[in-house]
């Protein structure tokens, strides 16, 4: 055995160039196969992560101003929602679970006699925060009995409490907004999306105090029963009619009542991955099979050249078997070798790629979406992968070895 390692070894060394070469190729393929699935799964899971703080099966309908004229009213006209709106979402559609109204009171100001903040604020019920899922650090949320009593209580946020009181453990004091004075309930820190509002009060003090007239900025919904995307968009087209039809604006005009599917949204993204992922897998076989392709040459030249030393060997007395395993044993020897060098340098690629997207995006701060995470490739796919390669270098020598070892010594020696 150690005689038949030595000998590979020797001949090896004999052809370095031509041992580069085809272990180039496949160490190639290998790597860029790993890269690209890596970079796929990299971007997937960072896309994908900024949902795992979201209520994923929920639907937000906001009112805004129509875009297209219709029936005699003209563009532009702002739409309103109110409580009518809540009873049609709850008791017309079967798909719906949960309804959760919802008022913005706009930009406001926030002071302690000493300090003040610019906000948002918006006048919700308890279930809202079972929805967008605030990260409470202090303090607590809403309860019903806060509804039903309308009272003057105050949700903000530790960029808040820190500007106002220096700290952020605020919970009991006191805040002033358009001259009326809230007590803070619960802080909470904000997170990747920070698109949300600042500051919550209990909806039924917003109504008592502005006289909004029942008029409701948002409607949150949950959703149940909508597994694919076609079920969520059919679903959308429906609720979009019944709105136009009890609003009087035209059907296709989506900015008069904008209607916001996280699950249809989620759904799309997850297809759009699939059809990423299928198109990296297909520029990684290319490379996979272009690889074996260069194998296949370099191994049919090898063989060639040495047509002659097959014949001396077959002369001495070498068996047609002993010489086929010589021939492929040595290209077992490189395909293996370079195979899973080029799986490790393209693990240790994505490992350093996710560690550098990981320093970038700490360095943007927490409220930064989150675009890239953990770039990693299944070791199964990976070990796959380069056992096809192997076998498929092994064989493209197997075959014109056989050839060669066919030949007749007498015309091996004559070989040229």
């Amino acid at each position: 055995m150690i005689e038949f390692l030595s000998e590979i070894a020797n001949t090896l060394k004999r052809n370095k160039l031509r041992t580069f070469l085809t272990g180039f190729s496949i160490a190639w393929g290998i790597f860029i196969l790993i890269v690209l699935l890596a970079a796929g799964n990299g971007l997937k899971n960072g896309v994908m992560s900024n949902f795992a703080d979201e209520t994923i099966n929920k639907l937000n309908l906001r009112a805004y101003w129509t875009s297209k004229p219709y029936k005699g009213y003209s563009a532009g006209r702002e739409i309103y929602m109110d409580y009518t709106d809540s009873v049609l979402m709850a008791h017309s559609f079967t798909e719906v679970k949960g309804v959760y109204p919802t008022y913005q009171l706009g930009g406001k100001t926030l002071h302690n006699g000493k300090k003040h903040s610019k906000t948002l604020i918006e006048a919700v019920v308890p279930e809202y925060f079972n929805l967008e899922k605030l990260n409470f650090l202090y303090g607590r949320s809403f309860n019903q009995l806060d509804m039903n009593e309308k009272r003057k209580i105050i949700i903000i946020s530790t960029e808040d409490a820190n500007l106002l009181f220096g700290k952020e453990d605020v919970v009991g004091e006191r805040v002033v907004v358009d001259n009326i004075v809230f007590q803070v309930a619960g802080v909470y820190k904000k997170n990747r999306m920070s698109w949300k509002t600042d500051c919550c009060i209990p909806l039924t003090t917003a109504l008592s105090i502005y006289y909004t007239k029942d008029r409701l900025t948002e409607i949150i919904c949950t959703l149940d029963g909508l597994t694919t995307l076609e079920e969520n968009e059919a679903f959308t087209k429906m609720l979009r009619m019944r709105l136009s039809r009890k609003h009087q604006y035209d059907p296709e005009d989506y900015l008069a009542i904008h209607i916001s599917n996280s699950l249809q949204s989620y759904l799309q993204n997850l297809r759009m991955f699939s059809a990423l992922s299928m198109l990296l897998w297909i520029i990684g076989l290319g490379t996979l099979i272009s690889g074996v392709v260069g194998v296949s040459n370099i191994m049919l030249v090898t063989v060639r050249e040495r047509t002659k030393e097959l014949g001396i060997r077959k002369a001495l007395g070498a068996k047609p078997a002993s010489i086929i395993r010589l021939i492929i044993s040595e290209a077992l020897v490189v395909m293996a070798l370079f195979g899973y060098l080029g799986m490790i340098l393209g693990i240790l690629l994505t490992k350093g790629l996710g560690i550098v997207m990981a320093a970038a995006m700490a360095q943007g701060g927490e409220d930064m979406p989150t675009m890239f995470l953990n770039p990693t490739v299944d070791l199964h796919i990976a070990l796959g992968a380069t056992l096809v390669l192997i076998v498929a270098g092994v064989l493209a020598g197997y075959f014109p070895a056989r050839r060669a070892v066919a030949v007749k010594p007498i015309e091996a020696l004559r070989y040229e």
